[in-house]
């Protein structure tokens, strides 16, 4: 009797160690599962994040910014968009504010927000619009185009080529000539995006009903009139000193190279500012120049990054695609912010001389 209950217990204490290890053994299983299970749910919820990031704080402004990278606009131009819509996204913000504290009354500010909206997306072809602009008779630049032209524009071009054969340009001087060139084209080219802007504002204006409604648009459309006649002016002053030095050369004493920052130094030259208030303005623009000279640095280094992935793509290696898809985002990410922080300053400082709030908004 005492052996036969001495053989239950052992069976028991065998089968009871077999229970717990199995129990032991479902709890690693089950563990683990769930470790997997909850590891792969995160790596989704941060998958689902990302892919989901908002970029910037006002709705249509990440449309465009969805839009632009869905055409694949080029690394530097996607760069300048994205600096675009930070000083647009960051005036807006402002305005709201103003308009909860019953300031711009008149609305001046909030069609200047509209305005640069709209310059934004024709500057960028998403107006929905063909890029006429440069065929258009009635624009700034009504000439045929001819195989060969440097500027597309057969004054510019005039002048460069006196510039080159003239013996009185450096390479160096040249490079900074051709600069400021092709600012003076993009000038034209927002003169001619503004118009267009006037031009569809009238058309709405002919259509008004409202006598209130009509006093108020005749004040918006007068404020664009007026900075399509400053804009006229500015792009005739600039042109006139491109013709000078064309024929004269740099002087020896001359002041910056960066086309911006020398438009600044000659607006402010024309302004009512002391001598004091020029030179304190002149050390500032050295520094806001070195920032140009710095965010074009990074954006030649975000064009070679872009060339070298796309090689690199194409030969397969997903280490070095890897490697290199790292270095090209960091440099995009680098050349954004260089970019918004070169235009706040550039705003700060058109503001600052010219006095006139908005009026001079630089894209």
């Amino acid at each position: 009797m005492h052996t036969l209950t001495h053989c239950l217990l052992i069976r028991f204490s065998c089968v009871r160690m077999k229970m717990q290890f199995l129990i032991l053994i479902s709890f690693f299983v089950i563990g683990a599962m769930a470790g997997k299970y909850s590891k792969e749910m995160n790596e989704q919820k941060a998958s689902d994040k990302s892919n989901n990031q908002v970029e910037f704080r006002i709705a249509k402004l990440n449309q465009i910014w969805e839009k632009a990278i869905r055409m694949q606009l080029a690394p530097v131009r996607l760069s300048e968009l994205h600096s675009d819509l930070k000083i647009q996204e960051k005036d807006e913000l402002q305005w709201k504010k103003l308009k909860a504290e019953g300031l711009d009354e008149d609305g001046e500010r909030e069609a200047k927000l509209r305005r640069n909206f709209n310059i934004i997306l024709a500057k960028y072809g998403m107006d929905g619009k063909k890029d006429t602009r440069t065929l258009d008779s009635n624009r700034l630049k009504d000439h045929d185009v001819k195989e060969g032209d440097t500027f597309d524009d057969p004054r510019l071009d005039k002048l460069w080529n006196k510039a080159k054969t003239s013996g009185k340009f450096s390479d160096e001087e040249l490079q900074t000539l051709q600069r400021e060139f092709k600012h003076h084209i993009d000038r034209v080219n927002e003169y001619n995006i503004v118009m267009d802007t006037v031009s569809r504002t009238e058309e709405i204006h002919k259509n008004v009903i409202s006598p209130l409604e009509g006093e108020v648009k005749e004040h918006v459309l007068h404020q664009k009139h007026a900075d399509l006649k400053q804009r006229m002016r500015d792009l005739n002053q600039g042109f006139e000193r491109l013709r000078k030095i064309t024929h004269e050369g740099y002087s020896a004493d001359s002041e910056f190279k960066e086309p911006r920052v020398i438009e600044l130094w000659e607006m402010a030259k024309r302004s009512n500012l002391s001598e004091d208030e020029l030179d304190s303005l002149k050390e500032e623009l050295r520094h806001f120049e070195t920032k140009v000279e710095k965010h074009q640095h990074y954006q030649e280094q975000l064009e070679l990054s872009h060339q070298k992935l796309r090689h690199v793509e194409a030969l397969g290696d997903k280490e070095h695609i890897m490697r290199n898809k790292e270095k090209y985002n960091t440099l995009a990410e680098k050349a954004r912010e260089m970019g918004y922080k070169m235009k706040k300053h550039l705003q700060d400082l058109t503001n600052k001389i010219s006095q006139n709030g908005l009026q001079h908004n630089e894209l």
